[in-house]
């Protein structure tokens, strides 16, 4: 009898067993994976956010998780820059940005708060583009000549050009226009393409430099007119549209380019699941006009890819921003 009851409470514990980790399984299947936060160094309504958001729904359908996007607007991508650094190298962050963040900014300011080499890790390229010239609907030019010419009968050679950022490409680019075409150029830093196309709208100020998707919707619809390009190659969404090469204004021949970038020490598993998914998002028809018709030329980089061409970019720019005189603030 006494065997009998044990052999009754022995299947029942195994039973009991059995159910919680029954239970426990259910419930570790049940609960919704973390979702992925991209982080964007721009306020909404820019080309970067826009792009950002456009690639956030195609990814989690990739990497079968939520994906958010996170503004973190400021100092040109810094803030998000150090955010990316502080967040937990656990596949839960990614930063999606693109040359001023990672190449120019650690040049141009003595204590970004962040080091590219030793504080990211490159997950995915997606892209390159260039930079533009833009003028707003207030003045009467419609190629860069006609603004130059502009400048020098209103406002007696001065002028004051918006750039999404200081210390950033755009304003390197707003220096030698001024001394190519002798006129004395300002530039007027903004948080970011969005507010400085508001201000482009409202007439507020004459022109911008920005990437080719910060003007791309108003340059189709008439309500600022792109007038110059950065690269070797016209852009095929703005065929008419010269080049600053053709324009004679040489050492802007290295495209900046856009990626994703996670936390040093994120495991490579996760990298490479990231750079899988990536890829395959980025061979979308559909996301590749999308994007081409933002002004991006599309082709998926490996992170190691990446790697390379932040590295050669980089040196780049180091030989123009020293021979400008620049000195980091």
């Amino acid at each position: 009898m006494l065997s009998l009851r044990r052999t009754l409470i022995s299947r029942a514990l195994r039973g009991t067993a059995a159910l919680l980790a029954g239970m426990a399984l259910s419930t570790a299947m049940a609960q919704p994976a973390k979702p992925l936060r991209i982080l964007v160094g721009f306020p909404p309504g820019g080309g970067t956010d826009a792009i950002a958001r456009s690639l956030a729904d195609r990814l989690k359908d990739a990497l079968g998780v939520p994906v958010v996007v996170e503004n973190r607007p400021g100092a040109g991508g810094q803030i998000a820059a150090q955010v990316l650094k502080a967040s937990p190298p656990d596949g839960t962050t990614v930063f999606l940005t693109h040359d001023h963040t990672i190449s120019i900014l650690p040049l141009v300011v003595k204590n970004p708060g962040y080091e590219p080499e030793h504080d990211f890790v490159p997950v995915g390229g997606f892209a390159t583009f260039v930079n533009a010239f833009a003028v707003s609907g207030g003045t009467p030019a419609k190629t860069f000549g006609d603004y130059v010419q502009w400048v020098r009968t209103q406002g007696g050679g001065k002028g004051a050009v918006g750039i999404p950022a200081p210390a950033s490409t755009p304003e390197f680019l707003v220096k030698l226009v001024g001394q190519k075409y002798r006129l004395d150029l300002v530039s007027a830093p903004y948080r970011g393409a969005a507010p400085m196309m508001a201000d482009m709208l409202g007439n507020q100020i004459g022109a911008g430099v920005g990437s080719v998707q910060d003007f791309m919707e108003n340059h189709k619809a008439g309500k600022v007119q792109v007038v110059a390009v950065l690269g070797t190659k016209r852009q095929a969404a703005m065929p008419n549209v010269p080049t600053f090469d053709e324009l004679g204004l040489k050492g802007f021949e290295d495209l900046p380019y856009y990626g994703f970038y996670a936390p040093a020490g994120t495991s490579q598993k996760f990298i490479t699941q990231f750079s899988v998914a990536l890829a395959k998002v980025v061979a979308e028809p559909d996301v590749r006009e999308h994007l081409t018709a933002m002004g991006l030329t599309v082709g998926f980089m490996t992170p190691q890819q990446l790697a390379a061409r932040e590295q050669a970019y980089t040196e780049a720019w180091r030989r123009i921003i020293k021979s400008s005189g620049f000195v980091p603030q």
